[in-house]
């Protein structure tokens, strides 16, 4: 899968002085720095992530007008702008901090922990929070999740509005629904837009949080047109009962050189998000499985190359020394057609299987070597 068509909608490592320079960097699609100042109202999210702004499907009737309007006064109050902070010091040696990107997230329960995008606070030294009450308080980081890409911070604060969480197995696609985040940063609170859920369970590969290679695949992902915009990432995405059903992660970039993908946004759903959240409180990190092996989509070029008697699965590039995969036999351009019984036919498919397992669980794999078919049985491991 080419992840450069996805972007996460996140928040620069910039701090933009004035919004006219935040707005320019956004159409030109650019990186741009300049001195740091101290107000985290001027902090500009990714200027690499376009709006995805396709025309909203025509606006049924009834109370629909003020549907929207409600949602967002109901929901509003709990979502928050997360300050992600480096600290320095100056030529006197003394410390200070230095915004260094800025997200979303929510708050979801009267304990003042919020739910937000694992890449919203990854290598943050501190976190601001800040309400749109106009309260902020120094955020303490529960527990970061890479390879689902979700996190947990606590507040601790009183009178605290929290948001009602929704059941997104019951989405069908059409169904109205509201994104709510800090979009650009913008002064005066969250920025509200509006769609359609476009699409359900899909399966989406981030882009790499180093730039090199490719990230975490993400499962039963939302789709929706309701515009994402950098800035956007952690904040929720809600149905018209004021229930949030996701937290938005992604925008869709570049379809092809000089076409821009329109209104194609991803969200995490709440039945994937919850569940880790919960472990990330209680255990402060979430444990994956792992056939610690490296592998690419086998394809009939590389096939032919090496004389394999397929031209489909997943060719094992490299297998951990010592671990159960190389115990078990698997070596590098070894070629995994089929999990468990399950043919391996999309990029994902075979980390989809893995992590439907936990660790210790066995798998069996059909593996081709050259021309040989075998079944080679592996204990999952616990992933790093």
């Amino acid at each position: 899968m080419n992840t450069s068509y996805w972007l996460v909608a996140r928040a620069t490592r910039t701090w933009i002085p004035i919004v006219l320079l935040a707005v320019s960097a956004l159409v030109a699609c650019g990186k741009t720095t300049s001195t740091p100042v101290p107000s985290p109202s001027a902090a500009t999210p990714a200027a690499s992530v376009l709006a995805a702004t396709a025309a909203p499907a025509s606006t049924p009737s009834g109370d629909f007008r003020t549907a929207i309007r409600q949602v967002a006064e109901q929901v509003k109050p709990s979502v928050v702008q997360i300050t992600s902070e480096q600290v320095a010091v100056d030529q006197f040696n003394r410390p200070f901090t230095i915004p260094a990107g800025v997200g979303s997230g929510f708050i979801y329960d009267t304990a003042g922990h919020i739910l937000t995008n694992n890449h919203v606070v990854e290598g943050a030294q501190q976190l601001l929070v800040s309400l749109p009450d106009g309260r902020s308080f120094p955020g303490k980081l529960v527990g970061g999740d890479p390879q689902t890409d979700l996190a947990v911070v606590q507040i601790s604060a009183a009178d605290l509005p929290v948001a009602k969480l929704g059941v997104s197995k019951i989405l069908l696609v059409g169904d109205w629904v509201v994104a709510i985040g800090n979009a650009l940063a913008l002064t005066g609170g969250p920025t509200v837009t509006s769609g359609v859920i476009s699409a359900l369970g899909r399966t989406i590969q981030e882009p790499s949080a180093t730039g090199v290679g490719a990230g975490p695949f993400l499962f039963d992902v939302i789709q929706t047109d309701a515009p994402i915009n950098p800035g956007n990432s952690g904040g929720p995405l809600v149905n018209l009962d004021g229930e949030v059903i996701g937290i938005n992660t992604l925008v869709a970039g570049q379809a092809e050189p000089g076409m821009q993908a329109q209104g194609i946004g991803f969200a995490i759903s709440i039945a994937t998000a919850k569940p880790i959240a919960d472990t990330l409180v209680a255990q402060g990190r979430v444990i994956h499985p792992s056939l610690n092996i490296t592998y690419i989509p086998l394809s009939p070029v590389i096939s032919a190359r090496l004389r394999i008697a397929v031209s489909s699965g997943m060719l094992i590039a490299r297998v951990t020394p010592g671990s159960s995969a190389a115990n078990a036999g698997l070596q590098s351009n070894d070629v995994i057609t089929a999990a468990d019984g399950v043919t391996l036919d999309t990029d994902s498919s075979l980390a989809k299987a893995i992590d439907s397992h936990k660790p210790g669980d066995i798998m069996t794999l059909t593996v081709m070597r050259g021309q040989q078919q075998l079944t080679i049985k592996v204990a999952l491991e616990q992933a790093p």
